[in-house]
């Protein structure tokens, strides 16, 4: 199959989700992580299609969701107090800080701009060089590389003016914590196929067999969530736990490695803090000190006081998969993607956005 159109046939779906009917003999959890897979299968009404013993429990992967509330308040405290030129991907101007969010502070006049590309961000401290122009880089290992890349390229063209306020998360150790997690009762994964894409899926291998679960990387269509589905659910009837490349077509096995030269070159491996969840190890990128001059966490040198998170605000629960949005008492109501609480509100990978706003599709298909 070679165009996008076939993977969104809806014959092919229904006879995976046929298969997957025929398969299944017992009740089984399984965890997509992406937040892109969720929103593919709550906008196309996989989940209500699916038959009940299969249950797909959604996953943290989401990076504008689990970008801690400190880490917001920065950039806010940057764009507002500092001066900066505040550059970000639109989903994170969004999100709500302790006090208010990036896009509050542009409100409030603050020079907070969206883009594309880290790289357009370069351009602007070209254009602007008496200000410092900051890129809120966020993201899983798939847009590390274009963020290391605006690094490298201020570094040869002399642009001292720019630096970037890196929140990378890593996937494998967030399948790990969950796995850890006392209240997780997840048998089987679909990984996320455009992280596979850059680093290839050796770092599956490992998960496979300390857990003895199956995970299938898996693409974001629905024909590839269908089947990906199904090709879990043949291992867990089987008692089986393998890794599984669905997405072969543009998955390789090793991956990207011009792309994780990159990565090498301008990150180094260091625990972070994922909102709502708390501190994971070894789970996030951060600059080298090869290139401290581009880290505006060190540049600024800017301390902002830790603060809770909501108390009316399930984000952490819903990110670990033990809860749904619509558990939350305040979804729809208290939180809506005009006034969120939380980031799953805000993110077009979020969750809480997805049942949101494709609840009524979610209603006619069970209907």
């Amino acid at each position: 199959m070679k165009y996008v159109s076939e993977y969104r046939d809806a014959d092919m779906v229904a006879q995976y989700l046929e298969e997957i009917r025929q398969t299944v003999t017992r009740p089984w959890a399984i965890m997509e992580v992406c937040g892109g897979q969720t929103h593919s299968l709550v906008k196309n009404g996989i989940l209500n299609m699916l038959p009940p013993e299969v249950r797909m429990i959604h996953g943290p992967g989401c990076p504008v969701c689990v970008t801690p509330l400190n880490l917001i308040d920065k950039a806010v405290y940057l764009a507002e107090e500092k001066g900066v030129i505040l550059c970000s991907y639109g989903d994170m101007i969004r999100v709500p800080g302790s006090k208010r969010s990036l896009l509050e502070s542009k409100a409030r006049g603050a020079d907070v701009r969206i883009l594309y590309s880290p790289l357009e961000a370069v351009k602007i401290a070209q254009e602007n060089p008496d200000r410092e122009v900051v890129f809120f880089a966020v993201g899983f290992e798939t847009t590390a590389p274009a963020n290391a890349l605006s690094v490298i390229h201020a570094q040869r063209a002399g642009v001292p003016n720019y630096s970037i306020l890196a929140s990378h998360v890593l996937v494998p150790p967030a399948i790990e914590a969950v796995m850890n997690d006392p209240d997780s009762n997840i048998q089987g994964f679909l990984a996320a196929g455009h992280v596979c894409t850059i680093m290839g899926i050796d770092e599956y291998y490992p998960l496979v067999d300390r857990y003895e679960i199956p995970i299938v990387v898996t693409g974001f269509e629905p024909v590839d969530l269908a089947q990906g589905i199904l090709m879990t659910i043949r291992q867990l009837e089987k008692g089986e736990h393998q890794l599984e490349n669905q997405y072969s077509r543009v998955v390789r096995p090793e991956g990207n490695p011009e792309a994780q030269k990159v990565i090498q070159q301008v990150f180094t491996i260091a625990d972070r803090e994922w909102r709502g969840i708390g501190v994971i190890p070894m789970s996030g990128y951060e600059v080298r000190p090869e290139y401290v001059a581009y880290d505006a966490n060190i540049k600024f040198n800017v301390n902002i006081e830790k603060v809770a998170e909501s108390d009316e605000c399930i984000a952490g629960l819903v990110l670990k998969g033990i809860k749904k949005p619509q558990e939350c008492p305040q979804f729809g109501r208290g939180c809506t993607p005009q006034m969120p609480l939380g980031a799953p509100m805000v993110s077009s990978e979020g969750a809480c956005a997805a049942y949101y706003h494709f609840s009524q599709a979610m209603e006619e298909v069970s209907a």
